[in-house]
């Protein structure tokens, strides 16, 4: 029994929104956050209030219109981010207020020109002065994947009792290996004194390909919650998949972990921050691309009609794709797939039929990247014609 909840923190209107020509205004924001509210993720970051006057109205406005889940702003470690911050917030039911600084030599070095005693006196006094304005204050320790590793304990645990109610273990430049993203959880778990008071978090970035996986990763080594996007749109190669995650979660019932977002609005909601970002999807991404459920292979069309699992471990509806499962004709299709798209075009022949058929579906199919429904009417029109 998954008894293990896993919190989904949704940046796609923060982080997500950082992509070049993806840009939202406040109208769009607030559309996006009422479907990821139903959608089910418990955190939405709705902006970077102090990063500009739109972004202050959009996460005043969103905090109007969020009533269950917690609506979150971003802020550097900086007092009057966190005031600005505090008051883009202060309608929202459930204000968190996310802020943080690096935490790698690199960047204490190269982007603070600091000192690591520098950096801790930072953070506390930080988290200090959110705690004045909200209850739910989240730290993040930027760079946290190349930080060394008892830096970051003894970061983690002066935050935690500045009164962080959550802590965020960023691999921002996505480095980590899994299994090192899971030590890295499984050493605060383990040496962070007070780390029963907060919650650890991962946000990871998808520049090696791994943000999934470390993310899943970092949720076995004891975090309890997900920072991600919708399609993993971000800066860069983006962001952890939101809609990854969650299956990957759903389909592992091994793991012991369980989600609220309702899966079946996934292609949906994946659909909608598409066409609003004007952001296409690949179409072999997981879970929400077009050929996320599409066959074109003949070994793979013939397991897939006789039971649909022997090719795939997603139902299409329950990812809200509805029954978008398909077969693809090719030059490498069989005679099975040919059969089943004919007979859903409403043409029916005997196998010996079939089998004369095929020759000519295969001089189509050569000529063409795919066989589409007007060709194969043609090609039954044709060889009824012939037959006759």
């Amino acid at each position: 029994m998954s008894n293990q909840k896993i919190h989904i923190f949704d940046t796609s209107l923060r982080d997500g929104e950082q992509v070049p020509g993806c840009k939202l205004n406040t109208k769009e924001k607030i559309e996006l956050a009422i479907k990821l509210e139903e959608l089910g993720v418990d955190v939405i970051e709705a902006g970077f209030p102090i990063s500009s006057p739109g972004d202050f109205s959009s996460v005043e406005e969103i905090s109007k219109v969020i009533k269950n889940a917690t609506v979150c702003g971003l802020t550097r470690a900086v007092k009057k981010d966190i005031e600005v911050a505090a008051d883009a917030l202060k309608l929202a039911k459930k204000p968190r207020i996310h802020t943080g600084i690096g935490s790698s030599d690199n960047h204490i070095k190269y982007k603070f020109n600091t000192t690591r005693e520098n950096i801790l006196e930072r953070a506390v006094e930080a988290v200090k002065y959110a705690r004045n304005f909200v209850d739910d204050v989240e730290f993040y320790a930027e760079d946290a994947g190349r930080a060394d590793i008892e830096f970051l304990a003894k970061l983690t645990e002066a935050v935690i009792g500045a009164g962080a109610t959550v802590v965020n273990i960023p691999d921002t430049t996505g480095f980590c290996l899994p299994h090192q993203y899971q030590a890295k959880m499984e050493y605060l778990i383990n040496h962070v004194s007070n780390i029963d008071k907060a919650i650890l978090s991962c946000h990871c970035h998808n520049d090696l390909g791994l943000a999934v996986a470390n993310s899943i990763a970092g949720a076995i080594g004891g975090a309890r919650q997900i920072e991600s996007t919708i399609n993993g749109i971000g800066e860069r190669a983006g962001n952890c998949s939101l809609e990854e995650v969650v299956m990957i979660i759903k389909k592992h019932p091994e793991l012991g972990f369980y989600t609220d977002v309702k899966s079946e609005l996934l292609n949906p909601m994946s659909r909608l921050i598409s066409d609003t970002m004007r952001m296409p999807i690949q179409a072999n991404k997981a879970v929400v691309g077009s050929n996320a459920f599409a066959h074109s292979s003949g070994i793979h069309q013939d397991g897939f009609l006789k039971n649909s699992s022997t090719y795939e471990i997603i139902n299409p509806e329950e990812v809200g794709a509805g029954n978008t499962q398909h077969i693809v004709l090719t030059a490498r299709s069989g005679r099975a797939a040919l059969a089943f798209r004919m007979r859903g075009l409403g043409h029916e022949f005997t196998r010996d039929e079939m089998d004369e058929l095929y020759k000519q579906f295969l001089e189509v199919a050569d000529s063409k990247k795919e066989v589409n429904d007007d060709d194969l009417n043609e090609l039954a029109k044709t060889f009824a014609t012939a037959n006759a």
